[in-house]
C-alpha cells in the first residue's frame, strides 16, 4: 500500500461517505510493517474539528496463514467496547467497492508501542508498576466474554486444536526443524484435559499494548484472536521473547507473574494452574518459532521480500535455543 494519487482519492471517497462530502483526508504516519496488516494514521478534517484515524489493510495471504479476516477483527473491537476492555474503538469497514480491498478504520490511540522503551523509558517509571494490575484485568474482562458472542471464531484451526493448528504450519512450510518436532511431541504427549474456552485476543504481549505515563491505554492488533484455554494468553505474554532485555521480569519485561496473576483473579478471572502455565509457554516458544518461519518462507519463496521477514527466518534458531533452554528448566 502507498499514499499515490489514486490511494488517497479511493481514501478520501471513503471518508466522505461517513463523515460527509466537506470531510478531508490528510495522511499522517505509517508505523513500522506489521506481519499481518499493512497501517496507516489519517487525519480527518470536518466543519466539527478533525479526528486521528488508523487504517487497517489485509497484507497477508501466504501459505499457512494463522491470521484472522479485517471483518472479524473489526467485530472483536466491537466487542472490546462492550466490555470494557481498552482498544482502539472501531469506525468503519472498508466496501469491496472502495477498490483499497479488506479492511477498517479504528480509532488512533495516542501512546508508546515501542516495547523497549517501555521496558525501559524514565517517562514511564510510573507506569511500569501498573502495567501487571491492567494487564491482568483487560485479559479478566475478555475472558469473561460469552463466547457465543465471537462464536465466528469457532471453526479457525487454532481454535478447533491449536496444536494441530502449528503441525500443520510446519508440514506446510517443508522445512527442517528438529527442535521444533520436540517440542510438539512434548506438547502431545502431556496435552491438558479440554478446558472451558474462552475468547483469547491470541497476541496480547508487550510490542501490542499502547502506554502511557497513567499506565495501560490500549491493546492492539487483534488478528490472532480464537477460542481455547485461558492460560494460553496469560502464559504468552510471559514468553522470554516478550521481555526485551527485562528477562529477571517474566511478565512482558516489566512485571513479576504474582501481580500480573494476583490482578486476573481480582478482577474476576479463574484461578490460575502453573502447571498449564508451563505447559502454554512451550507452546507459546513453538507457536511464535513457526510464525517466524512462516515469515521466512515468505521472503525466500512467496515474493513477500523484506529484510524483517528474512530476519524473523534467522530468528527461528533463536526461539529454539528459548525452547530447548526452557524445557530443560535454565529458563522460567
Amino acid at each position: 500500500m502507498s499514499e499515490d494519487g489514486e490511494f488517497l482519492d479511493r481514501l478520501r471517497a471513503v471518508a466522505r461517505r461517513h463523515f460527509g462530502a466537506a470531510a478531508r483526508v490528510t495522511p499522517l504516519d505509517r508505523p513500522s510493517m506489521g506481519a499481518s496488516n499493512d497501517t496507516l494514521v489519517f487525519a480527518v478534517r470536518e466543519a466539527v474539528g478533525e479526528q486521528h484515524l488508523v487504517l487497517r489493510q489485509e497484507s497477508y495471504t501466504g501459505a499457512g496463514k494463522p491470521y484472522i479476516s479485517p471483518a472479524a477483527q473489526y467485530r472483536l473491537l466491537g466487542i472490546a467496547e462492550r466490555h470494557g476492555i481498552p482498544a482502539p474503538k472501531p469506525v468503519f469497514e472498508l466496501q469491496e467497492s472502495d477498490g483499497l480491498g479488506q479492511g477498517f478504520a479504528m480509532t488512533f490511540v495516542a501512546g508508546e508501542t515501542l516495547p523497549r522503551r517501555i521496558v525501559r523509558d524514565p517517562a514511564l517509571a510510573e507506569a511500569r508498576p501498573k502495567l501487571a494490575h491492567h494487564c491482568g484485568e483487560a485479559l479478566a474482562r475478555l475472558h469473561a466474554v460469552d463466547p457465543a458472542e465471537a462464536e465466528f471464531l469457532a471453526e479457525l484451526d487454532d481454535s478447533r486444536d491449536p496444536l494441530a493448528a502449528q503441525r500443520q504450519r510446519l508440514d506446510t512450510f517443508d522445512e527442517a526443524h528438529p527442535v521444533l518436532e520436540l517440542g510438539l511431541r512434548w506438547l502431545e504427549l502431556r496435552r491438558p484435559q479440554q478446558p472451558q474456552r474462552c475468547l483469547l485476543h491470541g497476541d496480547f504481549r508487550n510490542g501490542n499494548i499502547i502506554v502511557g505515563p497513567e499506565g495501560l491505554r490500549a491493546v492492539l492488533d487483534w488478528e490472532c484472536a480464537h477460542l481455547g484455554d485461558r492460560h494460553e494468553d496469560l502464559a504468552w505474554i510471559c514468553l522470554r521473547s516478550w521481555r526485551f532485555g527485562g528477562f529477571d521480569l517474566p511478565v512482558g519485561g516489566f512485571a513479576e507473574q504474582a501481580p500480573f496473576f494476583a490482578a486476573y483473579r481480582d478482577a474476576g478471572g479463574a484461578e490460575i494452574d502453573t502447571q498449564a502455565i508451563r505447559y502454554w509457554q512451550i507452546f507459546g516458544f513453538v507457536r511464535w518459532a513457526v510464525l517466524n518461519v512462516m515469515q521466512g518462507y515468505g521472503h525466500a519463496v512467496e515474493g513477500r521480500r523484506s529484510p524483517v521477514f528474512a530476519a524473523c527466518g534467522r530468528n527461528v534458531a533463536m526461539m529454539e535455543y528459548d525452547l530447548l533452554m526452557t524445557l530443560e528448566g535454565s529458563y522460567d
